[in-house]
């Protein structure tokens, strides 16, 4: 075997130069600069501490309380009917429905969380058929929260061209009404039921030219005459009054002294009684009171002489 003799190259020593200073990495606040060691890695400075104050801690705020929602639909049993057409062609119906529910929402209540004051309804069916009468409400008979208000025909069809719009959605609020409302656990007077359903289509500004204030018989003649005495209770006792008659309906049923006595101080017949000092005297009427204060004189001095004569 033959050996290589030739000669080998002496490996070359090399010195490393030291490591050059290095920048931290530091915050934005401030900048430190370190050196590192020779064959050590260079350290990471911690961030700086500060302490939050408590006026810097972000809060969620509350969610505005709302006012209840619930569906909405339509049923119409002829629409080749005229009154049908005259409906439609005057009405759009998923907005004045709408407009309708948070007119009455907005007059007889105060959202809150919850809304557990309102009553729960979950549905409001409007039903355009033939029928003599005007309009009515009732609840579903399998759920009384499912509610439907009819509407009739032959009366939309009969409405002045001038009027049609206004009379169409004041009747839908005054319906409207009674799908929202409380009533004693149906013991309160139908005169006061009809009566708020009237005050809110007047605060609404759809009361039909017709609507006179005149001195009805009693208090809960209802409809617009009990409307306008309930519009005479909210100027004098302040906004929101009517919306406290309607919440003592919730939850008791109505004892007519206590009721009103609890509210706003004074009986209702008390209240009526004022009220009726400021409506005008129909034509005529202090005539007859005058004339019949005269012969009721003129009786005792007749009486009188009679008398002296015998």
């Amino acid at each position: 075997m033959t050996v290589d003799q030739s000669p080998r190259p002496l490996p070359i020593l090399l010195r490393m130069s030291p490591a050059p200073p290095t920048v931290a990495a530091t915050s934005s606040c401030t900048a430190t600069t370190t050196t590192a060691k020779d064959g050590e890695p260079t350290p990471s400075p911690l961030p700086p501490q500060t302490s939050p104050k408590s006026s810097s801690i972000a809060t969620r705020p509350h969610p505005k309380p709302r006012y209840p929602t619930c569906k909405l639909r339509v049923e119409c049993h002829d629409l080749g009917h005229d009154g049908a057409e005259v409906f439609f062609s005057n009405s759009k119906v998923s907005h004045d429905l709408s407009a309708a529910v948070n007119t009455v929402l907005s007059i007889l209540y105060t959202p809150s969380q919850g809304n557990s004051h309102i009553p729960p309804v979950r549905s409001v069916t409007l039903v355009l058929e033939a029928m003599d009468t005007l309009a009515y409400t009732k609840g579903m008979e399998l759920d009384n929260d499912h509610k439907q208000i009819h509407f009739s025909l032959q009366y939309i069809s009969t409405i002045p061209v001038s009027r049609r719009g206004d009379e169409i959605q004041g009747v839908l609020v005054h319906e409207m009404v009674h799908c929202w409302q409380w009533n004693a656990f149906g013991t309160a007077p139908g005169g006061l039921i009809e009566g708020m359903a009237d005050f809110v289509r007047l605060k609404a500004g759809l009361s039909p030219p017709h609507w006179k204030k005149e001195r009805p018989e009693k208090w809960d003649q209802g409809y617009q005459h009990t409307g306008f005495f309930l519009d005479w209770i909210e100027t004098k006792f302040g906004d929101g009054s009517i919306r406290r008659v309607n919440e003592a309906l919730m939850n008791k049923r109505y004892d007519e002294d206590a009721f009103w006595v609890s509210l706003f101080g004074k009986r209702v017949q008390e209240l009526w009684s004022e009220y009726c000092e400021t409506l005008p005297v129909k034509e005529g009427e202090g005539e007859v009171e005058d004339a019949v204060i005269v012969e009721r004189e003129e009786q005792k001095t007749t009486d009188r002489l009679e008398k002296v004569l015998e």
